[in-house]
């Protein structure tokens, strides 16, 4: 699919600029952004329930902003099911074919088939008052998929579910789409949704596509401070380069030292060229810093050490989160993860003296800013 130069407004207000995608066919690639920054519009012009004013889109190379939403094959599966409340679970299923005037005979089958790919062979007599709030996506997911589209669209489909059901209709979703190997346009404002499933995904805000990348590249390479404070937790500094120092071995890359007001001079590697005196974004996922109670012992050039105490510990079983004062003055967040069993509970505890360590290699610097 061909998304070019897409834009829309409604009256003064731009919603899309100019809107530059490639997905590529069979791919699961998600619409990640928060509320308002123009996913869900971007998904309505693929449905064709909006046009675009300006740009083009393509489905195998061919134009189908001409197309009206029947003639697209693109289905959607809505956040609120947009079930039929009188029509039973078969019916509901079945209310595609029956417009294209599909034989009976062939539409049991098919029916069947659908309702067996969405689990819900169980239930094909009940009503959607009948059912549960994942039931009813199920069904809306088979109804969607009955026509076999060849792009689904997904519009926050699990919103309205409560966290765990959520989860697990997340890997029920991946499985459907491994099975039947159509591409898949997940619209959601969550990042662990997009993480979990996708292949990629576009992260958009205010109108704009910031970065597009594997779930991967974008949690660990963010091209914005926007993408890196999005997806999953960091720690954000703006700073300003000291030195750069070009390393051959193990990887050709930079060595960078740089001077972050709160904090103290730190190390980072990057394999972009910036020079001494331009003004960076650092960022550091709380998961990659060391916490102990005891100073490091290592004779590595590319450690940063700092020295802090505990503002604030959150344990949550699996993991602890702390909040650490560095210098009097900046709050640094750690998690450890708890992957031993402890007779005495955490080591860690509030207002403790504690030494946060991580590698050069575990930071990134985020965007070069302007003078």
């Amino acid at each position: 699919m061909g998304i070019k130069e897409i834009a829309k407004s409604f009256g003064d207000f731009t919603v899309l600029h100019n809107i530059d995608l490639e997905i590529k066919k069979g791919e699961f690639f998600s619409l990640l952004g928060p509320s308002g920054c123009g996913k869900t519009t971007l998904l309505r012009i693929i449905a064709g329930f909006e046009r675009p004013d300006e740009g083009s889109l393509q489905f195998d190379g061919v134009d189908v902003l001409e197309l009206p939403p029947n003639r697209r094959q693109a289905n959607t599966v809505f956040q609120n099911y947009a079930l039929f409340p009188h029509l039973s679970v078969f019916e509901n299923v079945a209310f595609p074919l029956r417009i294209r005037g599909i034989p009976k005979t062939q539409i049991a089958a098919k029916v069947d088939e659908y309702l067996q790919l969405a689990q819900m062979e169980g239930h094909a007599h009940k009503k959607p008052n009948q059912l549960s709030g994942g039931q009813k996506q199920r069904v809306a997911i088979a109804r969607a998929l009955i026509n076999e589209p060849r792009v689904l669209l997904l519009d926050e489909p699990l919103s309205a579910l409560d966290a765990k059901l959520r989860q697990h209709m997340l890997i029920e979703l991946d499985q459907i789409h491994d099975q039947i190997g159509i591409t898949f346009i997940y619209v959601t404002h969550d990042q662990q949704e997009a993480l979990s499933v996708s292949d990629r995904i576009a992260v958009m805000n205010q109108g704009d596509v910031l970065q597009v990348g594997t779930p991967h590249e974008i949690y660990e390479s963010p091209a914005t401070d926007f993408v890196a404070r999005f997806i999953g937790e960091t720690n954000l500094f703006d700073g300003v380069v000291a030195s750069s120092v070009y390393l051959d071995k193990p990887s050709p890359e930079y060595m960078v030292e740089m001077d972050i007001p709160e904090l103290g001079r730190i190390k980072v590697t990057t394999a972009d060229t910036v020079q001494p005196g331009q003004r960076v974004s650092f960022t550091i996922r709380p998961e990659k810093i060391l916490i102990s109670k005891e100073k490091p012992v290592t004779k590595r050039e590319d450690i940063n050490l700092f020295q802090g105490a505990v503002d604030e510990p959150i344990y949550s079983g699996f993991q602890t989160k702390f909040y650490v004062k560095v210098r009097d003055k900046v709050l640094i967040r750690v998690i450890k993860q708890h992957a031993k069993y402890s007779d005495e509970g955490p080591d860690i505890l509030w207002r403790d003296e504690v030494f946060l360590s991580w590698s050069a290699h575990d930071g990134y610097i985020v965007e070069v800013k302007a003078s």
